[in-house]
């Protein structure tokens, strides 16, 4: 599990296409790397395969660049860097599994004082997991939303996080990972199970 406090961002520098799908060779600060570790990239969690003093490769499957933008990504690109947090580890994000849920597009970039606004499409089939003030994660940062649009949502973005993320190498248009929060999905399924028991209609109507 992640939490979606991006720890520190890398460079791809080695991209090598299979029949199976891609890997990737990223230079990242991480010196206490292990074949079998998890990591999100981008927001993605993927498996350290193998490993340096000063990079590390991962293999993206056939489905992850179903959900993904890494079929675009290039050699010299930057990608955010998390962790999976320890057992023992502090908590100052959301609960963020590393699961893309697909992919949405900056639509806007405002400079506000020393903020920064983004808007972004909402993806196919999730805006209802989407709500003012509710937590979502973008390209593994676990933001806030500010405003909920009919086809899109706005984030706040502090000078720290755009200045520690590849926020700050985007530009409109470009595409980003969206994972929503899971906790909405959990709710969601919970609700889909009451609503399946005997009698749940019947008792709801008579209260």
């Amino acid at each position: 599990m992640f939490t979606g406090i991006v720890e520190t961002t890398g460079t791809v520098t080695e991209i090598t296409d299979t029949e199976g799908g891609r890997r990737l060779t990223i230079e990242s600060p991480f010196d206490d790397l292990s074949g079998g570790q998890s990591i999100a990239v981008e927001g993605v969690c993927l498996t350290v395969e193998e490993y340096g003093e000063d990079d590390f490769s991962v293999f993206l499957a056939e489905e992850t660049l179903d959900r993904t933008f890494f079929d675009q990504l290039e050699e010299g690109d930057g990608v955010n860097l998390e962790r999976a947090l320890p057992a023992d580890g502090r908590f100052d994000g959301h609960f963020v599994q590393g699961h893309v849920d697909g992919t949405a597009e900056i639509l806007d970039i405002e400079a506000v004082g020393e903020d920064w606004r983004f808007t972004f499409s909402i993806p196919d089939e999730h805006d209802k997991y989407l709500v003012e003030k509710g937590s979502i994660a973008i390209d593994g940062i676990s933001l806030t939303i500010a405003a909920r649009n009919p086809d899109s949502i706005e984030v706040a973005i502090i000078p720290e996080t755009y200045e520690v993320t590849t926020l700050s190498q985007k530009a409109v248009g470009d595409p980003v990972h969206v994972e929503v929060d899971v906790m909405a999905k959990y709710v969601e399924r919970m609700l889909e199970a009451d609503d399946q028991q005997p009698g749940w209609v019947a008792q709801a109507t008579e209260e």
